[in-house]
């Protein structure tokens, strides 16, 4: 009977993303790209017709427009519904996982020395620092030298890492992060601070995304592979400005149902 259940549930996940995906992304004539290409598509398709690579061009971007789109989210309306779903979404998950919870933590505990968690400065909106909490997926000391970008291939990451890491539980205690407010669930996901400067200065636009509060999956976390470069992080300003400047609640929804497939099979990911 569990087994129908799981199955009939990630038949449901997987229908109501693509349904609610269908509903929300609609191909319009502004700010979307041919694929491998940096000049928006005019009437290529129908307005009926999703994309996959909608993203915005960092070279043609609208500041004006991302910032109104912004003050919307955070005005006192826009700002009241997403902590709703912030809410419902990270209690949701905590009390959904909380088996998954408990075994990740005593696999850790068993797999390497060092904590369970860990916390690790991050940027969030208006570019204020914050500890994010995370499951800890590499061996203690990873950083001797200093911060530096993780690869699929680290010799740091441990034997659990690898798994927690290519299924996203590593992220899942940052649940605690929304309910503290620090967080958003959906939104561009935070950078840390050593990094943040270096993109600033190489990546047009890059301070934009921290006009929002920063997320634990977001739409660049959907639709792009994972980022370990300055050129990563450029090509995923782009999904997370469209974010933005294209952002309702029932995208949220949308970017949650897709990251329970990204987690569970790989879909939507690249």
């Amino acid at each position: 009977m569990l087994i129908y259940l799981g199955a009939a549930s990630i038949a449901f996940v997987v229908a109501a993303s693509a349904h609610i995906l269908r509903s929300v992304y609609l191909e319009t004539d502004d700010a979307r790209l041919a694929p491998g290409s940096d000049a928006p598509t005019a009437g290529a398709r129908s307005a009926k017709q999703p994309r996959d690579d909608e993203r915005l061009s960092l070279d043609g971007i609208n500041e004006t427009e991302i910032e109104l789109a912004a003050a919307a989210i955070n005005s006192r309306a826009g700002a009241t519904v997403k902590r709703v779903l912030d809410i419902i979404f990270s209690v949701t998950l905590l009390i959904f996982l909380a088996p998954l919870i408990a075994a990740t933590a005593i696999a850790i505990r068993l797999d390497s020395a060092g904590p369970i968690l860990y916390r690790q400065k991050r940027v969030g909106r208006a570019g204020a620092e914050f500890n994010v909490l995370k499951f800890r997926s590499m061996v203690r000391d990873a950083e001797p030298g200093g911060a530096q970008y993780a690869s699929f291939a680290d010799h740091r990451i441990t034997r659990v890492g690898h798994v927690i890491r290519r299924l996203r539980i590593d992220e899942i205690p940052q649940s605690v992060n929304v309910l503290r407010g620090d967080m958003s669930f959906v939104g561009p996901r935070p950078e840390r601070p050593e990094f943040v400067a270096t993109l600033e200065n190489e990546i047009p636009h890059y301070n934009r995304r921290h006009l929002i509060k920063p997320g634990i999956t977001g739409w660049a976390q959907v639709k792009y592979e994972y980022a370990a470069s300055v050129a990563g992080a450029r090509e995923k300003l782009r999904y997370d400005l469209f974010y933005i400047s294209r952002y309702t609640p029932l995208m949220d929804v949308a970017i949650v149902l897709l990251t329970v497939r990204v987690a569970l099979f790989g879909l939507g990911s690249r």
